[in-house]
């Protein structure tokens, strides 16, 4: 990728930041050679896509857990209070944690579909395409054979419709972990990613509960270097000042909750951005197969709507158009 150099030219794309002088005090960031293809300020996003930063600690959050419905079933056991007393409206429990060089998001959740349905659409690298497409900031999957396994070609963006040249692309390669009648586990990996990031892990897991009801596990983690540490204090400095997380860290006077912010309230975010994409994808299959596609982007929109205080970037009709759009692009490989 180049050089670091410290200089302000980074952070001062075509596209401009505003107020680029606070973007970080005392060090800002150029790439000698220049990467014009990605610094636009969308890549300040992508960060927040696959989640935030902070700085190098012996112990890392991206241990991949062990695969077990037995541990799944205890955690459950663990969260029941949470689960059915939360601010969500809905069973779920969401955590963010942070290390000096990596951070980590988790959603557990009951959702309301059996064991068997889940494992069958999930448990498939073919239908994660359809899953993750209904993120703001991906643009383009693809699934491809390899001697590694089922690779997941990813470009994430802006928010607003975007050529895939003008993306960042990504490769995941997918992992089917274990699966066994009553509880399945799965990887996407990522070894590396823009300004120094790598180590990018995203873990699903599930087990059967009564009732036709499943229990689910969502997380991701990444690591970043220095690159992306100061990307994303420039990004906390300016375009995402204002926005907030889910976990409440205290109550204002008037008795409203004041949210979490900086690197948690941005893996928070784009934790629960991904939740909603499965919730969506699991909710669309019993429509005719010519009608899932709409039932699912409608869906997810509902559902990030739910929280716009945290979630709310497009309004729907932009949604769906650019999405639409998207779905037709990734038919054909990029």
């Amino acid at each position: 990728m180049g050089t670091l150099v410290v200089s302000l030219q980074y952070m001062q794309s075509k596209q401009g930041v505003s107020n680029a002088s606070s973007l970080a005090v005392g060090a800002r960031l150029r790439f000698d050679p220049p990467i014009e293809k990605h610094s636009p300020r969308w890549i300040l996003v992508f960060l927040c896509v696959f989640c935030s930063l902070c700085g190098v600690c012996t112990e890392s959050l991206a241990a991949e857990p062990d695969p077990s419905a037995t541990l799944l079933l205890a955690k459950y056991t663990e969260l029941i209070r949470p689960l059915n007393n939360n601010q969500f409206q809905r069973a779920l429990y969401l955590n963010s944690m942070e290390s000096s060089h990596d951070l980590k998001g988790d959603i557990y959740a009951v959702i309301d579909y059996p064991f068997a349905s889940v494992n069958l659409a999930l448990n498939n690298p073919t239908h994660w395409c359809d899953v993750l497409i209904l993120h703001v900031n991906i643009k383009y999957c693809n699934a491809s054979s390899a001697k590694t396994g089922t690779v997941l070609t990813i470009n994430l963006g802006k928010k607003d419709e975007q050529l895939l040249a003008d993306s960042y692309r990504a490769e995941f390669t997918y992992r089917g972990v274990i699966t066994t009648p009553d509880y399945f586990a799965l990887a996407l990996n990522a070894a590396n990613g823009p300004l120094s990031t790598h180590d990018y892990r995203i873990w699903v897991e599930a087990t059967p509960l009564k009732n036709d009801r499943t229990f689910l596990h969502f997380s991701y983690t990444y690591a970043f270097g220095l690159a992306s540490r100061l990307a994303m204090q420039g990004y906390l400095a300016t375009l995402g000042r204002n926005k907030v997380g889910f976990t409440v860290i205290a109550k204002q006077p008037n008795g409203q909750p004041s949210y979490i912010q900086g690197v948690r309230g941005v893996i928070e975010r784009n934790t629960m951005r991904y939740y909603l994409a499965i919730d969506a994808y699991l909710a669309a299959l019993n429509a005719p197969v010519e009608d899932q596609l709409e039932k699912r982007l409608q869906y997810w929109y509902n559902g990030t709507d739910q929280y716009a205080l945290q979630l709310h970037e497009l309004e729907r009709n932009d949604y769906l158009e650019i999405k639409r759009k998207e779905y037709l692009r990734q038919q054909v490989a990029q």
